[in-house]
């Protein structure tokens, strides 16, 4: 953009005041039409207002004035837009096009520097019509006396590709982070993971037409079997409960409370180490049923539970997420509310994945693992639609 400026100035280059009558050759008030009136079409219908640029409709109305594309409308309250398609207009928006070949983005340019400067001028008490712009001025490039729509047209240019590299930018520094906090190297799918998920799926299909047979599942996939809570994990309760209003954050650890949000972390606190709970468990709110995988020794508020694996070799971070899952449906038919003792935590039932009968662990793992590819995957596919989506707009 530098370069583009330095250049201009170089070459005699200046900011003028210029009438608008420079500018466009036509100047029109468009023409009312009752919204009783619009019979559906194709054509865009221009009223006044911000929302999605003041188009209102479309209409098939063949009565009605159509403007052509690479024009500019301003409305009664100064809201300026440029189109780059055909259009009608109601008599609240004045339309202003150059029998001259402007370029889209010098038209573009044009537009921001009229709607910058109409900013808060015009209200219902002050309407600003068609005709009473033919005095206007705005401040423009020239060059040797004319005006500059060729430098219009780079700045313009330069905007777009810098709007484009940030997006692309952005999607690379999202990627990074979600591969970092994954610990992933890519988010493209092993053998083994894409082989759980066609798994997974097939044992869903398999025991839903099992049972809208009324029979019992056949061959599944996956072998599910029934786990009491309790029998999985060894449930207690924190070493010291912490009052979140008599304590100072900005912290060391990690204070969890009931809250559904930040993996249930209100934010980080300093107290007595011996007070830590173990990481590597997993905080459940009684009263609210939310549960969060705690990598790190961490402390609590009131209301909660520390559920530890009975077998913590098998433990990580995948396998957590896994029964996590499962254990909010366990959950699902508690009204919301509910209060868990330690008792009732112990005789809730979840199915989890078997293998000649025993936890499928590896599975739960590359199942999870998988997922958790899923998500960065769309999320990346969804950042590289933004970037196409504004280089398709900046094209057309």
């Amino acid at each position: 953009m530098q370069e583009i400026e330095d250049n201009f100035k170089s070459n005699g280059g200046k900011f003028e005041e210029i009438l608008i009558t420079d500018i466009f050759d036509h100047i029109v008030q468009g023409r009312r039409l009752k919204k009783a009136d619009h019979m559906a079409g194709e054509l865009a219908f221009v009223m006044s207002g911000v929302t999605n640029t003041g188009v209102v409709g479309f209409i098939g109305n063949s009565n009605v004035r159509k403007f052509q594309s690479n024009s500019i409308t301003i409305d009664i309250f100064g809201n300026t837009f440029y189109r780059s398609y055909p259009f009608a207009a109601s008599d609240d928006v004045g339309v202003f096009w150059s029998d001259k070949k402007i370029s889209s983005d010098a038209m573009i340019y044009i537009s921001a520097v009229i709607s910058k400067s109409l900013k808060g001028r015009f209200d219902f008490g002050n309407k600003l019509r068609a005709s009473e712009t033919y005095d206007f001025k705005f401040v423009l490039p020239t060059q040797n006396g004319e005006i500059a729509f060729d430098y219009m047209e780079a700045y313009i240019k330069e905007l777009e590709a810098d709007r484009v590299k940030e997006l692309e930018y952005d999607r690379a520094r999202e990627l990074e982070a979600y591969l970092m906090a994954t610990g992933l190297k890519d988010y493209t799918l092993t053998a083994a993971e894409q082989t759980a998920l066609e798994t997974f799926e097939k044992s869903i299909k398999i025991n839903n037409l099992t049972q809208m047979g009324g029979g019992k599942p056949y061959l599944p996939a996956v072998d599910f079997q029934t786990f009491k809570i309790g029998d999985l994990f060894e449930i207690s309760t924190p070493k010291r409960k912490f009052d979140a209003n008599k304590i100072t954050f900005g912290g060391k650890y990690p204070y969890v409370a009931r809250g559904d949000k930040n993996n249930g972390i209100r934010g980080l606190i300093t107290e007595d180490t011996q007070y830590l709970n173990n990481g590597n468990t997993i905080s459940f709110g009684q009263d609210t049923a939310t549960m969060f995988y705690q990598p790190e020794p961490y402390f609590t508020g009131d209301k909660i539970k520390i559920f530890s694996f009975r077998q913590p070799e098998k433990f990580n971070k995948y396998i957590a997420l896994s029964l996590i899952a499962t254990m909010k449906l366990g959950f699902s038919h508690f009204a919301w509310g509910a209060s868990f003792n330690v008792k009732k935590l112990q005789e809730v039932k979840i199915q989890l994945p078997t293998q000649n009968n025993a936890i499928d662990f590896d599975f739960m793992h590359t199942f999870i693992r998988a997922i958790e590819k899923i998500v960065i995957k769309e999320v990346v596919e969804w950042a590289d639609k933004k970037i196409q989506a504004t280089k398709q707009v900046i094209n057309e």
